[in-house]
């Protein structure tokens, strides 16, 4: 059995989870849908499988770490035995938003639509995960003075270690690819999105901007991002609807509005059926109305 078996601190004024160091040896947590509302770092030490993440199926090998938000739908299954570390934590514990300047980890280790929620455990970062984890586990079971904020200390490191390393794994830029004309259409939709997404929810809108057809540019997603255009606009819409419920205390109706919705119920349809959740459970379990009742 692995050193670190299971390690969980659960939030008293809630009676859920806030942070858990825990071990696996095969897939059986993992080979059913999983929608959790906390993040999770998982390690896969040894052996290979299928991830189904969202709406992209990868293979995986040895010492592969996915970084998964919460209620991101995902399952692994096994080829080979598998065995590794879950790091998770509630956003209640530590929230990647309120402190994005520190670790820099939003959009890059999380939330970033364009890259794959996974990247390679390297020989150089091997050890610090390691040697950060070996430290958690021991001050997960001290209960000692100033117990939470040495955890916080360890998982910002943590996270800062991981997002360099992703960082480090993702090509600069897209000039590999075969057609000159492509890396620049890519980047400029990528702008394009971020600038407009809150009021052009269509791929046909994207690829007038673009001033190429519709079909020319769903094929370069596809082959890039191995989403469609639809997808990307949705997952950066459903982001954007994440950060703000858990940010902030504007209403549904406010968001739906800010985020090009006129119709709340619409809204709400939207975000449940690429979420799985509704925003109210959503913001009752991980947002704003549970921060703020602490």
């Amino acid at each position: 059995m692995d050193i670190y078996n299971t390690n969980t601190l659960i939030n008293e004024q809630t009676g859920n989870l806030a942070f858990k160091l825990s071990s696996f040896e095969d897939d059986c947590q993992f080979c059913s849908l999983n929608r959790f509302n906390y993040y999770s770092l998982i390690w896969i030490k040894k052996g290979s499988g299928t991830a189904q993440i969202d709406f992209a199926e990868f293979d995986f090998t040895p010492d592969t770490m996915f970084a998964l938000t919460p209620y991101q739908p995902f399952t692994l299954k096994e080829k080979d035995k598998l065995e590794g570390v879950v790091l998770n934590f509630h956003p209640d514990f530590f929230c990647i938003h309120k402190h994005n300047e520190q670790i820099a980890c939003n959009g890059v280790l999380f939330n970033n639509i364009y890259s794959p929620p996974y990247f390679c455990v390297t020989d150089d970062t091997r050890g610090e995960f390691e040697m950060i984890l070996s430290q958690m586990k021991s001050e997960v079971q001290k209960a000692d003075l100033a117990q939470y904020e040495l955890l916080v200390s360890y998982l910002k490191i943590f996270l800062i270690t991981a997002s360099r390393s992703k960082a480090k794994q993702q090509p600069e830029s897209l000039r590999d690819t075969p057609d000159e004309k492509e890396p620049f259409i890519l980047q400029k939709l990528k702008d394009l999105i971020e600038t407009h997404f809150k009021s052009k929810h269509s791929a046909g809108e994207y690829a007038d901007m673009l001033n190429i057809s519709p079909k020319a540019l769903a094929k370069m997603t596809k082959n890039h991002f191995n989403k469609t255009m639809t997808n990307l606009i949705s997952e950066r819409i459903i982001i954007e609807a994440k950060r703000e419920l858990y940010l902030t205390d504007k209403s549904v109706k406010e968001i739906a509005f800010d985020l090009g919705y006129d119709d709340e119920h619409y809204f709400s349809r939207f975000f449940k059926n690429n979420a799985e959740i509704s925003p109210k459970v959503y913001r009752d379990t991980v947002g704003f109305a549970r921060a703020m009742a602490l």
